[in-house]
């Protein structure tokens, strides 16, 4: 399933008618160009030597010159950054290895230890034929990790030693490098995003106050719900919340539907949390509808507080299109650890959007992507609630039961052959799907109390 675009200038159109340490720097960085809403440092990893040479005490690094391949970047001082990540040349290649950072805090001036970077992280986007692996750009790459404002970097990475026969170890994957995304500052309510300030047409300027072309489109999608422009869609109780429906069905809402509808929760636009639209392709791509809802966590660490949340999903963002290659945000939601529900990809949040999320199973489904790492720690009450939340209200648009079964059609993985037809519950991990970790232990097992609460909010007996 390729899913099927849908132009969004005609309907934005018409929305807007109607409406330190000295370390050294070498030149190395292929620098994608600032703009306010972040900029891209992306520098090669290079051989590195042998142990001697080597920054000594990284944890369950191998210091023998005779072990897997390592790769790195020595301790440097680099332009602000946020989150890290390492991408690769070909997206079909797996890294079996680990990769570890340590990065210098710009508030303290002091390195923290070495991190964990998790590299199993390919299963997290677009399905083997969809048209977003076509374009060219995808590449492979870790899970990005949130390490707040830094200015210091140093980056090992080596092959895993003991593969087994069936995976390639001691070599890494070719065209290694590090990318450090600084998600920048979100623009101000009500003005422009600092870029252009002309009239209007599709190259960026204004087409209404405040909003680029790309800004309206966005927000475009999300009329009636919130207004062109808005920075929220407002919590609607369960009575009002069957309106929301009508419009995902087009004025044909089933009977079967109507009753069964959690309230809406409030839900941060992606003009909220401050999304460059210019970064994403600009058609939106829809499936035929939404069976089945995929909870992930982001993996990108728990180290961030709430008032931060809209800058991780800045670089989360970043980080898909411009590191990844990917046409948009992966997710269609993202929960921070306070409970606040994100817009994710860029097409209504009341629409069944392809997302790129759950590799194989993105057709039919929406994915979810609470904010954070959840294998040994517990997922907060609140972001658990929201998930509940959201998929009371959005999966009874479509007349989902929580608690039920849907069978969704395999686009291929390494759980499921192309083809095949699955059942798995409506609301399920991201590991049901493809053999994966993901969305961590912790957080997989609050789902069996999550579907019991979302059915409950729909007011099923």
């Amino acid at each position: 399933m390729r899913g099927f675009l849908a132009s969004s200038i005609g309907v934005a159109t018409a929305a807007v008618l109607a409406l330190p340490l000295a370390l050294p720097t070498p030149a190395l960085a292929e620098t994608v160009p600032v703009t306010p809403a972040g900029s891209t440092q992306s520098l090669p990893l290079v051989p590195m030597g042998a142990a001697a040479d080597r920054t000594p005490g990284v944890p369950g690094m191998s210091a023998s010159p005779r072990g897997g391949e390592t790769r790195g970047l020595a301790a440097r001082e680099v332009r602000t950054f946020s989150m890290v990540g390492v991408v690769w040349d070909d997206a079909t290649t797996q890294l079996n290895g680990r990769v570890q950072v340590r990065t210098r805090s710009v508030r303290t001036a002091t390195w923290s230890d070495w991190q964990d970077v998790e590299v199993h992280n390919s299963e997290h986007a677009a399905d083997p034929d969809a048209m977003e692996r076509d374009s060219g750009r995808v590449r492979g790459a870790t899970a990005p990790l949130w390490v707040g404002a830094s200015d210091g970097v140093e980056v090992r990475v080596q092959a895993e030693l003991d593969a087994p026969a069936t995976r390639a170890g001691s070599r890494l994957p070719s065209g290694m490098r590090i990318e450090l995304v600084d998600p920048g500052e979100a623009a101000p309510a009500g003005s422009s995003d600092g870029k252009n300030s002309g009239p209007a047409d599709d190259k960026g300027e204004m087409v209404a106050p405040g909003l680029t072309m790309e800004m309206a489109e966005a927000s475009a999608a999300n009329v009636p719900h919130a207004q062109l422009g808005a920075n929220e869609i407002t919590e609607l109780n369960k009575a009002d919340s069957t309106a929301d429906a009508v419009f995902a069905s087009e004025g044909e809402l089933t009977a079967a539907a109507a009753p069964y509808i959690g309230p809406r929760p409030r839900i941060v636009t992606r003009k909220g949390w401050g999304a460059n639209e210019s970064l994403r392709e600009k058609a939106f791509v829809y499936t035929n509808t939404v069976k089945a809802a995929f909870v992930h966590h982001s993996a990108s660490g728990n180290n961030y507080a709430c008032k931060d949340a809209p800058a991780v999903l800045r670089s989360l963002y970043r980080y898909h299109v411009v590191s990844s290659g990917w046409r948009d945000f992966g997710y269609n939601f993202a929960v921070d650890k306070c409970g606040t529900v994100y817009e994710g990809r860029a097409g209504g949040v009341s629409k069944p959007v392809l997302g790129a999320h759950t590799m194989g199973f993105n057709t039919d489904s929406m994915g979810v992507a609470v904010l954070g790492t959840f294998t040994n720690s517990a997922p907060p009450a609140a972001a658990v609630d929201a998930v509940a939340r959201l998929t009371a209200w959005k999966l009874g648009l479509f007349g989902r039961d929580p608690r039920a079964k849907a069978t969704l059609k395999s686009g291929g993985g390494n759980r499921y052959p192309k083809g095949r037809n699955v059942s798995m519950n409506v609301i399920s991990g991201h590991r049901d799907g493809f053999a994966t970790e993901c969305p961590g232990k912790q957080l997989y097992g609050k789902l069996p109390t999550t579907r019991t609460s979302s059915a409950k909010l729909q007011g099923r007996p």
